[in-house]
């Protein structure tokens, strides 16, 4: 089969495309004629060797895979033929992927495989972080950074969905315009020398509830600064490429809070939490609440540049990379 292989810690110009086995499934796992995956930062520091875990080299990067399944243990719930998506630990690049039984999901009618790949690992981990870890309520007011990536849209569509006011910031006027597009009550360009004042002032007296980071580096400090009373800071990642120092002194002031949340421990401590989130999520979309802004569809030869699309910080919304013709369903 095709796959997109990593032979050596690098970045994206280090990948190659070539012919691979077929991976062998456990069993307790299905095997997947993979349609879609998603372009995600977490794959970048996969390749790059700084994840959580390093898959032992070489290895397929890939963090979900939305297709048909092509072979599942008997018992598992899941038929040749089933329209799935799963989420992997990597592997997703490719014409087939393995995945467990428990982290495979049956797509509902009219969730098409590149909407499923553009949904899960973004959006599940999300909801993750603003439901069960920033506990996020209907009338609070969310902060979010980075509000036109996938994960940031995610978050501002997410956001909207629990019922909170948000304000979404990011760097640029076309970018703003596309986190209002995906329904930020207030939008706040960065770069602008009084934005945190103007998050206050969006945010009225009680301060910011929830913020939403997926960035880190310099907007850590001034974003920390406006939480209100028993305000929760979570972190979810450092694409500016610096993990802040927290100062704790600081969370004293109105009893704030600095969390972390991260899928993959999820995984490992929380598995039912994803098949329920996969299950709103699904709901959701289908009444119209969240939709995935994918930007960009390329062919599996072309997985580098969708990459360094991301790693550059030009990415707006989701890539997503087919295995097979665009538009199968």
């Amino acid at each position: 089969m095709r796959a997109i292989v990593c032979g050596t810690w690098g970045g994206p110009e280090q990948l190659t495309l070539a012919e691979v086995p077929e991976p062998v499934p456990k069993p307790d796992e299905v095997m997947i004629d993979v349609h879609a995956c998603s372009v995600n930062f977490a794959d970048l520091l996969m390749i790059g060797g700084t994840y959580q875990t390093r898959p032992a080299l070489p290895f397929v990067p890939g963090l979900e895979a939305a297709g048909t399944i092509a072979s599942a243990p008997e018992g598992s719930g899941f038929q040749p033929g089933d329209r799935v998506v799963a989420i992997l630990w990597h592997g997703g690049y490719a014409e087939q992927a393995v995945a467990s039984v428990r982290e495979t999901f049956l797509l509902p009618a009219g969730v098409s495989f590149d909407l499923a790949a553009a949904l899960t690992s973004a959006y599940v981990s999300t909801a993750l972080a603003l439901i069960r870890v920033a506990h996020l309520k209907p009338s609070e007011v969310l902060l979010v950074l980075g509000a036109s990536g996938g994960v940031g849209l995610a978050a501002v569509q997410l956001g909207k969905a629990l019922g909170a006011t948000v304000i979404a910031v990011a760097s640029t006027p076309d970018k703003l315009a596309i986190a209002r597009e995906a329904g930020a009550d207030h939008v706040i360009r960065h770069t602008d020398g009084d934005w945190k004042e103007q998050v206050l002032a969006a945010s009225g007296a009680s301060g910011v509830s929830v913020c939403f980071d997926p960035v880190g580096g310099p907007l850590f400090g001034p974003a920390l600064s406006t939480l209100g009373w028993g305000g929760r800071y979570v972190l979810v990642g450092f694409a500016a490429g610096q993990a802040p120092s927290i100062p704790a002194h600081r969370l004293l002031v109105k009893h704030r809070a600095v969390l972390g949340s991260s899928l993959r421990y999820f995984r490992y401590h929380d598995p039912a939490a994803l098949r329920e989130t996969m299950e709103q999520l699904f709901a959701w979309y289908a009444q119209g609440r969240i939709l995935p802004r994918i930007t960009s569809r390329l062919p599996l030869e072309r997985t580098a540049d969708g990459l360094r699309t991301l790693a550059e910080r030009r990415a707006i919304g989701k890539v997503v990379v087919h295995m097979r013709e665009p538009g199968a369903t």
